[in-house]
């Protein structure tokens, strides 16, 4: 299947898990493949090692749908899940398209943070709501899907595997109460309470830009871009795209702060005494901004493009090649206004519209407009 990519990739295959780890200690790999069955050593166990020893690597896992209870043992250690059979095109675009992500991501010590992610924290009231709904008899499908989508990291994490090729779905769902009703009840199950793939945050300090105070702006923030891609017509998976483009934007900020809590902190407290944009301060500090991390983890996870483009370009618009309105507009536009909106003394945290993107757009007389939309209201989600 990736014979025709013989000349543009450096390629090697194992019979087994042992022998692919003695391969990687010889060499490391940018992108790791593994089927689900092998003897002595199953697909979950090699990437879970992989992601041990080699965290920068992209691991994909190959599974028949048969192997269902023996997918969520390597949900933790998998960035990605392809179903048996597999096309030789579907892996090529796999592993082509993880292998350009690089742009995104300059750091090697972010990009090993990143890849080791299996999941990002909830935040503990979310978490405690989905719990209490998951014991009771007479949850619904919807009442879960509700409580998922005011969350970024459970949104990201369902994403990625309603997306998976290992589904088998025809279209990409950007919708996390869909993607609730497209997993079943006892795959959530199996998620929250099985594998504790969504956990509540330490209660530790985490410093002025907390994981809560994130939250609520990405929450605001994709209520606000709903509303003015709806205000501008568009069609409903434009709508629905741009709420959870929304609620996704600023993930890479919760990677930072939930993972490097103290350096974060100085960066900001940096950013703030020298009157510099949090987002400059990053990307002069760590390589790479929030936005890129971010996107780096959505991309990773294998997420609809159109999610990634807006979290990677949320503030520098004009780098996409868009040339119409999309979910990046609405987030971009929306991202503005609530900085403006709230009104944050900070000058690190905020964030202007570009007025030249706009332009482009033959949008620039529309920003008055987006402004009268009302106040987006943090509880709101339906």
């Amino acid at each position: 299947m990736l014979f025709s990519m013989r000349r543009e990739w450096d390629m090697r295959f194992a019979t087994d898990g042992h022998e692919a780890l003695k391969m990687l200690a010889e060499s490391p790999a940018d992108v790791v493949v593994s089927d689900m069955r092998m003897p002595q050593m199953n697909g979950a166990q090699l990437l879970n090692e992989v992601m041990r020893l080699y965290p920068k690597a992209v691991r994909v896992i190959l599974s028949g749908f048969s192997d269902q209870e023996m997918i969520m043992q390597c949900v933790g250690g998998t960035h990605q899940f392809l179903s048996k059979p597999c096309d030789g095109e579907t892996l090529r675009n796999i592993v082509g398209r993880a292998l350009e992500m690089d742009i995104w991501l300059e750091n090697d010590n972010l990009k090993a943070l990143v890849s080791k992610m299996s999941a990002l924290p909830s935040l503990p009231s979310l978490y405690f709501d989905i719990m209490k709904q998951l014991g009771s008899p007479e949850t619904t499908l919807d009442v879960i899907g509700e409580t998922i989508a005011q969350d970024p990291g459970m949104t990201s994490k369902i994403l990625q595997l309603v997306n998976s090729a290992f589904f088998g779905l025809r279209r990409r769902v950007t919708d996390p109460t869909e993607a609730v009703l497209q997993l079943g009840l006892d795959t959530i199950k199996s998620l929250v309470l099985g594998l504790h793939i969504f956990s509540e945050f330490e209660n530790r300090r985490t410093g002025p830009l907390s994981p809560e105070k994130i939250w609520r702006h990405s929450l605001a923030t994709a209520t606000a871009a709903r509303r003015i891609a709806k205000l501008e017509r568009q069609e409903t998976v434009i709508v629905e795209e741009s709420f959870t483009s929304g609620l996704l934007h600023d993930i890479g900020r919760l990677v930072l702060v939930v993972n490097l809590s103290d350096d974060y902190n100085d960066l900001l407290a940096g950013a703030e005494r020298d009157g510099t944009p949090l987002v400059d301060a990053e990307k002069a500090v760590l390589g790479s901004s929030h936005a890129e991390i971010g996107g780096y983890l959505l991309g990773l996870w294998g997420l609809p493009l159109s999610l990634v483009e807006a979290t990677v370009y949320h503030h520098r618009p004009l780098r996409s090649a868009s040339k119409g309105f999309c979910p990046l507009t609405a987030v971009h536009v929306a991202n503005a206004l609530e900085y403006e909106r709230t009104n944050d003394a900070s000058p690190a945290l905020t964030a202007r519209v570009d007025h030249e993107y706009l332009a482009g757009l033959g949008l620039g007389d529309r920003l008055e407009a987006w402004r009268q939309v009302p106040v987006a209201d943090p509880m709101e989600v339906a």
